[in-house]
């Protein structure tokens, strides 16, 4: 079943669970957003940018599909970085094991957490 994204993208995705957003001292205008997202078999992470610096940890590892293209891991302790206005995700999860990552972003304060790309 569907569900809807608080972050404004209908399906099934990985939605983020946030653990705690504090401004970035230092750095009027922007926050620190720490999450925890667990995407499960089939769920959907569609391609998108942060207005900021994402970056994430690989606490439960799986596998991951890009259209297209074979089925790759996501290794559990994998590093992951995405820079401003990079895109990033599209893929879904695939196989038998929920991902779960642990993320920090630090992002304009006041602007959505995600941009999703329409192609």
């Amino acid at each position: 079943m569907d569900r809807q994204s608080k972050h404004g993208l209908p399906g099934n995705i990985g939605i983020p669970s946030e653990l705690k957003r504090a401004d970035l001292s230092g750095a009027p205008g922007m926050e620190v957003m720490l999450s925890v997202v667990e995407m499960k078999p089939g769920d959907q992470l569609p391609l998108h940018i942060h207005h900021g610096i994402e970056t994430a940890y690989v606490l439960e590892g799986g596998m991951v599909e890009v259209p297209g293209k074979p089925p790759f891991a996501m290794p559990t302790g994998a590093p992951i970085m995405a820079l401003r206005d990079v895109e990033h995700g599209g893929f879904t999860v695939v196989g038998d094991k929920t991902i779960k990552l642990f993320t920090v972003h630090i992002v304009d304060k006041g602007k959505p957490l995600y941009d999703w790309i329409k192609k």
